[in-house]
């Protein structure tokens, strides 16, 4: 893995953060409505906490939100060009670090469920299922919990 970093986002970020989101290969098809007309705005990433991996010449790798009341990874996203190459592993281990540094327990990860696998390889636990939201979800997302140390 090249040389990647992860600073805090700042409002500046928003739209290269909404253009990763719109890019991303594991929302087309089935998944897709639920990216439809997404935008991270700046007001969002003032009032949670959103970092992003960049590498030496700050090409965006990804990224992630925690809201903190109630904690949850709200959202993460790794570009198509990068994913495994460990820059999802780096951004959840920082993610994990923010949720210990501000108290908190657990952390809720409502997930796609092509991402699964991922997030319990790195230690989440499956806690539950939740339903299909239509229109904009159809599907069922599975519920994990990352217990914080």
């Amino acid at each position: 893995m090249q040389s990647t970093t992860i600073r805090r986002a700042v409002a500046q970020d928003a739209d290269r953060l909404t253009h990763l989101i719109q890019a991303s290969g594991a929302y087309r098809g089935t998944y897709a409505s639920i990216i439809s007309g997404y935008r991270v705005t700046s007001d969002y990433i003032t009032r949670h906490q959103v970092f992003v991996a960049v590498d030496a010449a700050e090409q965006l790798q990804g990224f992630y939100a925690l809201t903190l009341e109630p904690p949850e990874l709200d959202l993460a996203f790794v570009a198509d060009a990068v994913q495994g190459g460990g820059v999802g592993r780096l951004l959840i281990e920082h993610m994990l670090g923010q949720a210990r540094a501000a108290g908190l327990s657990e952390v809720r990860v409502v997930s796609h469920p092509p991402a699964e696998a991922f997030y319990r390889r790195l230690g989440a636990v499956r806690v539950g299922t939740l339903a299909p939201s239509p229109p904009k979800v159809s599907w069922a997302r599975p519920e994990l919990r990352f217990a914080i140390d």
